[in-house]
């Protein structure tokens, strides 16, 4: 099975000085930064997705702008593909199955934000198109978010999605249970 590692969304506006801050995700992206020096030791592809968000009336991750830039922590080496997305789900409208395709990648192993958003979409898409998915929990994050006037935190939405996503989309697992296996 060949393997590639998909870091999503990992850009400046998620982090404590951007114009969407993430719950986590400084610590998530500590873990995606373990992940991603694995993958190149092991030789897998690495694929960085890169959100532009070109919707009128959008507030971050806005083409031309800091925000939008790769974090500095798991920045893309010259040989990693990098392909830009405008939905949640990185395979619609985007070259991602086509980058997948180039070197017959069957696994991906996914990481990034946000968990309840771009990695929910994503990693069902992929389990939709075939690929078999791990998603690595401790690398992913999201923000607080509210329903009918109740404000479900973070840590729960996260929770939820990844149990939501472990049956039967993808192996949820830690970035040291990928690292020890």
């Amino acid at each position: 099975m060949i393997t590639a590692l998909v870091l999503v969304d990992l850009q400046n506006d998620y982090f404590p000085d951007g114009a969407m801050p993430l719950v986590g995700m400084e610590a998530a992206a500590r873990q995606a930064a373990r992940a991603l020096a694995h993958a190149r030791q092991k030789g897998w592809s690495v694929v960085h997705i890169q959100h532009h968000s070109v919707r009128p009336g959008a507030t971050f991750f806005i083409p031309g702008t800091r925000g939008v830039e790769h974090h500095g922590s798991v920045a893309p080496a010259s040989d990693e593909a990098v392909v830009v997305k405008h939905f949640p789900n990185a395979f619609r409208d985007s070259s991602l199955a086509a980058v997948l395709g180039v070197d017959d990648v069957s696994h991906l192993v996914i990481c990034g934000a946000m968990s309840h958003m771009c990695i929910d979409a994503t990693t069902r898409a992929a389990y939709d198109a075939g690929f078999h998915c791990t998603v690595l929990s401790d690398a992913c994050a999201t923000r607080d978010l509210a329903y009918d006037g109740e404000i479900v935190p973070a840590a729960q939405v996260h929770a939820a999605f990844m149990a939501a996503l472990a049956a039967p989309y993808a192996k949820v697992t830690s970035t040291d249970a990928l690292l020890g296996e």
